[in-house]
């Protein structure tokens, strides 16, 4: 069982223009709520991110917040954001993922 401190909310989110760096959604999705982890992996052959990721919140309040917001607009491109599904906190990273 997690301790109540380790419990994250996530969403998913897709869409993600290659051009954002994992800085900038952390940035835009903490106008929602604390944001504790934003994990964007990235292609080890292309340096890119693949163009999704999970944001984690520290509580469901940032969490409802975010799935609330209709459209998720950043640089012109419309995200979708939805709840995630699978638990993933306690989830081991790969080479090619980075966390903030």
């Amino acid at each position: 069982m997690a301790a109540a401190g380790k419990k994250m909310y996530e969403v998913f989110v897709s869409k993600v223009p290659w051009t954002l760096a994992t800085k900038e959604v952390k940035e835009y999705f903490g106008q929602f709520g604390q944001v504790k982890r934003c994990l964007m992996p990235f292609d080890k052959d292309t340096g890119f991110h693949r163009g999704f990721c999970w944001i984690g919140y520290s509580t469901e309040e940032g969490l409802q917040n975010a799935l609330q917001k209709e459209p998720h607009v950043i640089e012109g491109s419309k995200l979708l954001v939805q709840r995630n599904r699978k638990a993933s906190f306690g989830r081991r990273l790969g080479k090619e993922e980075e966390e903030s």
